[in-house]
C-alpha cells in the first residue's frame, strides 16, 4: 500500500513511514493511492464481531508489509483493552430511526481515544524496530490533547508537546492535559485560538532543519493512522442496523473534518451510507463552503462546543483532493489561496462535494435546547457537540433509513454547559474522580513559532 501527498510534491511513502511522518513534506496530507474496497459479503460478515475483529479486517488492508498481522492484532488489542464498555462503541436508540453513537468510553473519555490508542501502539512498534526517539508534536481544540498525552505518557522514547488555546478549552479538558505528572508530558497553552496552534504546528513540521533535528512526529489527524482508525467504527454500526442490506446516514459534529472523511472513506470502501452530514456550531465555515462554495476564513468564536471552534479544516484538504480529481497542482493553488482568506470551489468540485455531504449549523441556543429536549425525551445525558449533531441530524431524517448521530465525548468534560442547560452536573467516571484535586503543570508560551521551537529544544530527552 502506498501513500501520497494531496499536494504531490512528496515522497510516496509506505504506510509505517506515512504514520511516522505525519505532514507530507511539501505541506500536504498523506492519503492511500487506491481505496481497498469490501463485497457485499464482506460487510455482512462483520455483523455480530467483537469490535477488535472487525478494526484488524478493516485496518488490514491499508498497512501493507509495515506491520505483519500478529503485530497489527496485538497493537489493536492492547489499544482497547482500556475502554470501559464491551461494544468499545455502543449504540443507543433516541427515536424510532435515529441512533446515537457513543464514542466516549475510551480512557479520556472522548472519540480520539479509538485513533491514538492504536497508533500509541503502533508508534511503539515502529519505534522499537526503527531505535528512534521522536518528539510528538499536537494541537488540540481540547480533545485530541488529552488522548495523545494518555497514549505516549511515560514512553522513555517520546517526548509530547500538546498545544492547545489559552482560555478556550474546558477545565476538565485542560485539566486533562495539565495533569499527567510524565516528565515526557508538556502542556503548552497557546495565547490564541486553535487555529493559530494548527498553523504554528504547520510552521515546525514545514521548517525541515529543525523537524529533523528533533524528530518531529505529529498525531493530529492530519496524520493518515488517525482517520484510518476513525474508519472502523462507521463499519460496526452500519453493520449492526442491517447494512449491507440497507443504506445508513451518519451525521458527526465537524470541527477539523477528520471524522466524517473517515466516513467518506468507508463509503468508498464499499459501506452503503447514504448521507453523510455535517453538523457545525456557529463557526460554520464547513457548512458555509458547502452551501456557497466559497470557503472563507472568518474569526473564531468561542462556543459551548469548543472541540467545534475552528475556521481552517485541515482534512477538508483531502477531501478537495479527491473533489479535484486527486490533482495536487489544484489543491496547492487553493491553500496558497487559503493564506490569504479563503478561496472558491470550482463547480465541478463542488457537484463532487455535494454528491458526498451535506451539512448544517446549530447556534448556542440551540444546542442548549437539544440538550434540554434529548434529557427530556429520552432521560440521556449529551454533551455539547452531541447536541450539534443530533439537531442537525434531525434535519436530515428519511423515513426508513437510519440516522446515527455519532456522540463525540462524554458530558462529564462539559459539565458547565449541561448543567445549564438541565440543571444537572453531570460526574466525572471513577477513574477521574480527584481530576480537580490533581496538580497542574503548564507552560504559557505566545503564538510564535520561533518561541515554540526554542521550548521544544529545552524541554526535550536528548
Amino acid at each position: 500500500m502506498r501513500y501520497v501527498s494531496t499536494r504531490g510534491r512528496a515522497e510516496v511513502l509506505d504506510f509505517a513511514q506515512a504514520m511516522m511522518t505525519g505532514l507530507a513534506r511539501d505541506g500536504g496530507l498523506y492519503l492511500p493511492e487506491t481505496i481497498p474496497t469490501f463485497t457485499r459479503e464482506d460487510i455482512a460478515a462483520l455483523d455480530g464481531l467483537p469490535y477488535e475483529e472487525v478494526a484488524l479486517r478493516v485496518i488490514t488492508p491499508f498497512v501493507g508489509t509495515s506491520f505483519s498481522q500478529d503485530e497489527l492484532k496485538g497493537a489493536i488489542a492492547r489499544a482497547y483493552q482500556g475502554f470501559d464498555h464491551v461494544a468499545r462503541a455502543p449504540m443507543v436508540q433516541l427515536a424510532p430511526g435515529h441512533f446515537l453513537l457513543e464514542l466516549f468510553h475510551g480512557p479520556t473519555l472522548a472519540f480520539k481515544d479509538f485513533a491514538m490508542q492504536l497508533i500509541g501502539q503502533l508508534f511503539q512498534l515502529a519505534l522499537a524496530k526503527s531505535g528512534d526517539r521522536v518528539a510528538i508534536l499536537g494541537a488540540t481544540s481540547g480533545d485530541t490533547g488529552s488522548a495523545a498525552i494518555e497514549a505516549f505518557r511515560g514512553l522513555s522514547n517520546v517526548d509530547v508537546f500538546i498545544m492547545y488555546p489559552h482560555g478556550r478549552v474546558s477545565e476538565v479538558q485542560r485539566r486533562q492535559m495539565s495533569t499527567p505528572a510524565d516528565a515526557n508530558v508538556h502542556a503548552l497553552a497557546v495565547d490564541g485560538t486553535f487555529d493559530d496552534c494548527q498553523a504554528r504546528l504547520k510552521d515546525l513540521f514545514n521548517d525541515h532543519e529543525f523537524r529533523d533535528a528533533v524528530g518531529l512526529a505529529g498525531v493530529n489527524s492530519i496524520n493518515w493512522a488517525r482517520v484510518l482508525a476513525q474508519i472502523v467504527y462507521y463499519f460496526t454500526a452500519a453493520a449492526s442496523l442491517g447494512a449491507p442490506l440497507r443504506e445508513i446516514d451518519f451525521t458527526v459534529p465537524t470541527g477539523n473534518f477528520g471524522d466524517i472523511f473517515a466516513g467518506s472513506i468507508a463509503k468508498a470502501m464499499g459501506l452503503p451510507i447514504g448521507k453523510l452530514v455535517v453538523a457545525t456550531n456557529q463557526n460554520d465555515i464547513l457548512h458555509r463552503a458547502l452551501s456557497t462554495g466559497e470557503y472563507r476564513v472568518g474569526t473564531v468564536e468561542p462556543s459551548i462546543s469548543p472541540s467545534m471552534d475552528i475556521q481552517v479544516s485541515s482534512n477538508f484538504e483531502r477531501a478537495l483532493w479527491l473533489a479535484y480529481g486527486r490533482d495536487g497542482a489544484a489543491v496547492n493553488q487553493l491553500m496558497d489561496e487559503l493564506k490569504s482568506g479563503g478561496f472558491a470551489v470550482s463547480q465541478g468540485a463542488l457537484q463532487h462535494l455535494r454528491e458526498t455531504y451535506v451539512s448544517g449549523r446549530a447556534s448556542e441556543d440551540e444546542t442548549t435546547e437539544m440538550i434540554a429536549t434529548i434529557h427530556a425525551e429520552t432521560a440521556e445525558v449529551i454533551c455539547p457537540h452531541t447536541a450539534v449533531a443530533i439537531k442537525v441530524a434531525r434535519e436530515h431524517l428519511r423515513p426508513g433509513v437510519p440516522m446515527i448521530s455519532l456522540s463525540t465525548a462524554h458530558p462529564a468534560k462539559f459539565p458547565d454547559a449541561v448543567e445549564a442547560a438541565i440543571a444537572v452536573r453531570p460526574a466525572l467516571p471513577a477513574h477521574m474522580a480527584d481530576l480537580f484535586d490533581r496538580d497542574e503543570r503548564i507552560t504559557r508560551v505566545e503564538n510564535d513559532a520561533d518561541k515554540i521551537k526554542s521550548l521544544i529544544l529545552e524541554r526535550r530527552t536528548v
